[in-house]
């Protein structure tokens, strides 16, 4: 009961990451400001997003996760209804980074460190599906919204988002009041005592915190650039979306996928297989270039990638106290938020560099493999301990 209701808190307050993107040439044309300008917002919303993933996940350490959650379920609502009220691209800019961006953040990492809490033998599968909300509300809400803009205008649709966030999230956290077991009972069944590792937490932390940035800057060339690059090549925006659409349906799949696989092999190697299939479906978009290749490679690299992030949770839980959960996922989910900003721009400047995304591709195909050698690192420490305890 408490995963599904997790679920479908991420999947109505993932709405905090998707809806500017949505109202971007409404909003850009209302307030009369270049694209770049009103790109600021998005930028604003995903820093306070990495902010929040940190600040509210050492909050949950302390106090719990459905107090931090409930004041971040009204800052996220009252972000929506006061951004609908904003009368310039500053104001909205702020709103979107101080509420929106930070109030997002209690249904990410926050929310996955605490559900990771309530399960032993099927840790991984939780961890994975809670995380699915967020790819979730990425295929509903901008499909959603459109409709509504397209009658009422984008600050309607603004406000009656922070309406249905106020209404549907405050009662939802209310029901998560239980507090989360710290650690199973010794003998319990299922249970899952920490294991043991040649590295310091804080050495661990670090090895955690550049693989999450690398493979994000990775992932997001095709997530941030793939309407693009099938614009370059003549086939439309349409097209693109399409495929972004099929990024993010293969994403849930593989994220559920990774959790079962999780379960059986542990985090590590699963996240490693996850992160030798990215590098490999990376290095297809390169020869691969038409529209029914591109679809295919879409579906292959959202399969591949979906289910990368979430075993970061994984990997913090297997190898580092219960206690800290919160502070370590949010730390590592920070990283792997600004790898997917840092990525999607550099991915944009090497274009213009190059003139061709085939330099970008093989840029994001070298941050790969900087995680992969993180990960192979990472596991031969873990095994080395396992031998000695042995």
């Amino acid at each position: 009961m408490r995963l599904g209701i997790s679920m479908l808190l991420s999947t109505i307050g993932g709405v905090g990451m998707w809806a500017v993107v949505v109202v971007l040439p409404a909003m850009q044309a209302e307030f009369g400001v270049d694209r770049a300008a009103a790109s600021m917002p998005y930028t604003a919303t995903m820093v306070g997003f990495a902010v929040g993933n940190v600040a509210i996940g050492r909050a949950i350490d302390r106090m719990g996760y459905w107090i931090p959650a409930l004041i971040a379920s009204v800052a996220l609502g009252a972000g929506f209804l006061l951004a609908s009220l904003t009368t310039s691209v500053l104001q909205f800019t702020l709103v979107q980074g101080v509420l929106i961006g930070v109030g997002t953040s209690a249904i990410f990492g926050p929310l996955i460190a605490d559900i990771s809490h309530w399960f032993n033998r099927r840790r991984g599968v939780a961890v994975s599906a809670a995380a699915a909300g967020s790819y979730l509300a990425g295929a509903i809400w901008p499909m959603v919204m459109p409709y509504i803009m397209q009658s009422e205008g984008w600050r309607f649709t603004y406000a009656a988002i922070g309406v249905v966030c106020l209404v549907t999230m405050v009662p939802l956290i209310l029901l998560l009041r239980r507090g989360a077991p710290r650690a199973a009972i010794s003998g319990s069944p299922g249970s899952r005592p920490v294991q043991p590792i040649s590295l310091s937490p804080a050495a661990l932390q670090v090895l955690l915190v550049v693989a999450g940035l690398s493979c994000c800057v990775a992932m997001s060339m095709p997530q941030v650039h793939i309407v693009a690059y099938c614009m370059d090549l003549g086939y439309g925006v349409a097209r693109g979306a399409d495929m972004l659409s099929i990024m993010m349906a293969a994403g849930v799949v593989s994220r559920l996928a990774s959790g079962f696989l999780a379960d059986r092999i542990g985090g590590v190697k699963t996240l490693l297989i996850g992160s030798v299939l990215q590098a490999l479906s990376l290095l297809l978009y390169i020869p691969f270039d038409g529209l029914a290749s591109l679809y295919v490679v879409s579906l292959v690299f959202g399969l591949s990638q979906g289910g990368i992030v979430p075993c970061y949770a994984i990997i913090v839980r297997e190898y580092m106290p219960a206690r800290e959960a919160g502070q370590r996922v949010g730390i590592v989910i920070m990283a792997t938020i600004f790898g997917m900003a840092i990525g999607g721009w550099m991915s944009g400047w090497i274009y213009d560099l190059t003139g061709s995304y085939a330099a970008a591709f093989l840029n994001g195909i070298a941050w790969n493999l900087l995680n992969i050698v993180a990960m192979v690192l990472l596991l031969w420490k873990a095994r080395r301990s396992a031998a000695a305890m042995a």
